[in-house]
C-alpha cells in the first residue's frame, strides 16, 4: 500500500508513522512527557469499533498512557472489523520481495536477521501460508495462539509479505486521516 505517510520521532527512543495531515495534532499529545509505562513495555490495546474508526484520535490516546515510551505497541482491532469482504480477487497481486525472518539464541538472548525471498504472488503466499511447515496450530485463545508463535520462532522461520503496492481493502473504503473508511456512508 502506498499512502502519504510521515515518521515523526515522538522521544528519545519511539517512531510513530501517521498521515502528513494528521502529524500536528498527534505531535502535540505526543509532546507531553508522560510519567506512565517508566519501564518502557510493550502495551496491548483493545479499541471499541468507535475508537477504532477514529484511529488517530486512538494514537493520541494511547501515548497519553505511555506506549510510545515502549516504541510500539500492539492493537488488537475489534471482532466486528473486516478489511475486506472477500479475498477472491487478489490472487495475482505480487509481493516484490518477501522477508524471511531468522532467530537464533536461547535463554533470553536472541538474534534476527531477515532473508529476502524472491518475489511471489498472493495466491503462492496464501499456499505457502496455508501448507503443514506454516499453517495455524490448534490454540484455545489467542493468548495460546500468541505463546505457541514466541515459543516456535526459532524453529520456522517466518515470512512476511508486507511492503507491497496496492491494498487488499474492498474499493467501498477510501482513505482518510490516517484509516480506510467505508464510502456508502
Amino acid at each position: 500500500m502506498t499512502t502519504d505517510l510521515t515518521t515523526q520521532k515522538l522521544s528519545t527512543d519511539a517512531l510513530i508513522i501517521f498521515s502528513v495531515e494528521t502529524a500536528p495534532a498527534i505531535m502535540e499529545v505526543a509532546e507531553v512527557e508522560s510519567p506512565l509505562n517508566p519501564s518502557c513495555k510493550i502495551m496491548t490495546f483493545r479499541p471499541t469499533m468507535e475508537e477504532f474508526r477514529e484511529f488517530n484520535r486512538y494514537l493520541a490516546y494511547m501515548e497519553s498512557k505511555g506506549a510510545h515510551r515502549a516504541g510500539l505497541a500492539k492493537v488488537i482491532p475489534p471482532k466486528e472489523w473486516k478489511p475486506r469482504q472477500c479475498y477472491d480477487d487478489i490472487d495475482n497481486l505480487l509481493i516484490p520481495a518477501p522477508i524471511q525472518q531468522m532467530v537464533t539464541g536461547q535463554s533470553g538472548l536472541f538474534t534476527q536477521y531477515n532473508i529476502q525471498k524472491k518475489a511471489m504472488t498472493v495466491k503462492e503466499f496464501r499456499q505457502l501460508a496455508n501448507s503443514g511447515k506454516y499453517c495455524t496450530p490448534r490454540y484455545l485463545d489467542y493468548e495460546d495462539l500468541e505463546r505457541k508463535y514466541w515459543k516456535n520462532l526459532t524453529f520456522v522461520a517466518p515470512i512476511y509479505g508486507a511492503d507491497i503496492n496496492g491494498s487488499i481493502y474492498d474499493e467501498v473504503y477510501f482513505y482518510y486521516s490516517g484509516f480506510y473508511k467505508d464510502k456508502r456512508k
